[in-house]
């Protein structure tokens, strides 16, 4: 059992990344039909800690110290609260084509801050790659800031999601370690019930000022999508993922997003994708490619040892 670990977590990062590349087009249609940002980053949150506390019923008890109910917190703010409201209401500002696209920038930003907070070393093939991305990203941004519709991008919603991806990146380097101490229903239950905590008093005023009535069914049947399968069993497929794969790994399978989410939104008619922002994937695919080769500080102190 214990050598199909890394195959299950690799399975279980995949699919957690296809589901989060389909739902960036079907949480934009949401968006597009009486469901706001903020409202539905409260189903988000709301619905996930529902979920994760009702399933917490049928699983195995496990203690937590209040002092580990508080670190809970803080990795909700960045794991939840600024990663979901950044790239939720990025996404509705948008294309979810630009959304998923900037989500490949996550590797990057795990890079610097390995080398801030965890003084990873910073190689050339590192460099070469975080410059490229950038590159890549700046290209992305120009093209929204020329944009004349939501359909091809916008800056304030790219620089969100942007922010959402530096949200998570920071909650990889400083909660990694701590998240491996607990069960997976156990890690949830306590950061959506502090994200909801968080969140709830601030946007139940949108919440309630939605026209419940005048929303189709196909937009609810969207929401539910975005809070069972790209929130509930989105979260518990990477965190059992996190538990075996090293962050850079983790963070790799962010290019799934994309193509999942480029080939749905323009199927669907709510994005289109023209030629430089194809030159932006490609260089954002090239610098995360440069930064998850290059080699770990474990991996430069071993092969020093050899």
């Amino acid at each position: 059992m214990g050598n199909n670990k890394p195959l299950i977590a690799h399975l279980c990062m995949f699919t957690a990344c296809a589901i989060w590349g389909l739902m960036a087009p079907v949480g934009k249609d949401a968006m597009l039909h009486g469901i706001d940002g903020i409202s539905m980053v409260s189903f988000r949150v709301g619905g996930g800690a529902l979920l994760f506390w009702l399933t917490s019923l049928f699983t195995p008890k496990e203690h937590v110290p209040l002092h580990d109910i508080f670190i809970f917190a803080g990795a909700a703010v960045f794991g939840l609260v600024c990663n979901q409201c950044c790239f939720t209401i990025g996404l509705s500002l948008t294309s979810p084509v630009n959304a998923s696209i900037v989500t490949t920038s996550m590797p990057i930003f795990a890079m610097l801050l390995s080398f801030i907070i965890l003084h990873e070393p910073i190689t050339m093939k590192k460099a070469g790659g975080v410059a490229i991305g950038c590159i890549g990203a700046v290209i992305l941004i120009v093209t929204s800031v020329t944009a004349a519709n939501s359909k091809v991008g916008n800056i304030r919603g790219d620089l969100l999601v942007l922010g959402a991806q530096l949200s998570y990146a920071l909650f990889l380097s400083l909660f990694n370690k701590f998240i491996k101490k607990y069960s997976i229903i156990t890690v949830n239950k306590w950061m959506f019930l502090w994200a909801t905590l968080i969140i709830w008093p601030f946007s139940i005023s949108h919440v309630k000022q939605i026209d419940y009535a005048s929303i189709a069914p196909i937009t609810w049947l969207e929401t539910a999508y975005v809070v069972v399968f790209g929130t509930f069993i989105g979260y518990i497929l990477i965190v059992n993922a996190q538990k075996v794969l090293r962050p850079t790994v983790v963070s790799i399978y962010n290019n799934v997003q994309p193509i999942v989410s480029v080939g749905v939104s323009i199927a669907l008619g709510i994005a289109i994708l023209k030629p430089t922002q194809g030159l932006a994937v490609l260089l954002i695919f090239c610098g995360v490619w440069l930064v998850t080769k290059s080699k770990s500080k474990r991996d430069l102190h071993l092969q020093q040892k050899l």
